[in-house]
């Protein structure tokens, strides 16, 4: 009897420990979420008081008035939606295309090609910043959206991701829908592509958040504020002797709304499609 209270009461330690921790966590996890709210309802002169300032101001429409009237920050949000959005739709066509080829299809040279495609995963986008602007230049793309849409479209995470999930796709079933008349776009697009859904719904938050809080690529080929995403526009906002502070957080704000609706909307096909990809190996 007296094991059994002490087992009880060890659970029940651990348990209050592992909690107090977790909860911990997350007051750190949220706590730079819940100061950036705070101090996009101040000015500027404001955010950085001391003591700082724990509830909300009164300046929240004043920073939203002047950021959207005093810059181009609302056509940046309208270049990072529609650029997102167009990269992320073209991405998935181009890495399920590619999972399922090197999945499913025996052709000379695939181990060597996927090899290729998982080495270019150790190379930081740094290297090829230089080239890239190059290639830009020559093509006369500098300051267009198809120069941040198209040279990354094959991304070879998302193409990992892919054939790594589609392995998991049983050939009998596809071979079934081939007897049965099925062409191989019908194969893939009505059972592959649904089969695979979770995972595709993760690698569209990838994607759009990539290409979403893409910086320094923006940042060197896009020339005017009218073609400016909103990363770039954030940093133009930080002037070289003032920086209106109150405008800055209220345009992070911003830019970080869409990426929590859009995860939160996909929570769990992410989850399910991470683990999908993990299975196969």
């Amino acid at each position: 009897m007296t094991d059994a209270l002490v087992g009880v009461r060890g659970r029940r330690t651990r348990s209050l420990v592992l909690t107090t921790v977790i909860a911990a966590g997350s007051v750190v996890m949220i706590l730079p979420f819940y100061w950036l709210l705070i101090a996009t309802t101040y000015p500027s002169s404001e955010i950085f008081a001391s003591p700082p300032n724990l509830l909300p101001g009164p300046a929240f429409f004043d920073n939203l008035s002047g950021l959207l009237t005093e810059t181009l920050f609302g056509r940046a949000i309208g270049n990072s939606v529609l650029i997102a959005s167009v990269y992320t739709v073209l991405g998935l066509v181009v890495c399920t295309a590619a999972g399922y080829a090197f999945a499913k299809f025996e052709f000379r040279g695939r181990g060597v090609l996927f090899g290729a495609v998982l080495v270019t995963l150790a190379l930081p986008s740094q290297v090829t910043l230089v080239p890239l602007f190059q290639i830009m230049v020559t093509l006369g793309w500098l300051d267009t959206y198809q120069a941040l849409i198209l040279p990354s479209l094959a991304m070879p995470f998302g193409i990992f991701l892919m054939r790594q999930t589609m392995l998991a796709v049983p050939d009998e079933l596809l071979q079934a829908a081939r007897v049965d008349g099925a062409g191989e776009f019908r194969v893939f697009s009505r059972i592959v592509l649904p089969t695979v859904r979770p995972a595709i719904a993760a690698l569209a938050i990838f994607l759009f958040l990539g290409q979403w809080n893409e910086f320094v690529y923006p940042l060197v080929v896009l020339r005017t504020p009218e073609s400016f995403t909103i990363p770039v526009s954030l940093a133009s906002l930080q002037g070289i002797g003032t920086t209106d502070y109150g405008q800055l957080m209220t345009g992070t704000l911003l830019s970080v709304l869409p990426i929590l609706v859009l995860f939160l909307f996909l929570q769990r096909h992410f989850v399910a499609g991470i683990l999908a990809g993990a299975v196969k190996q």
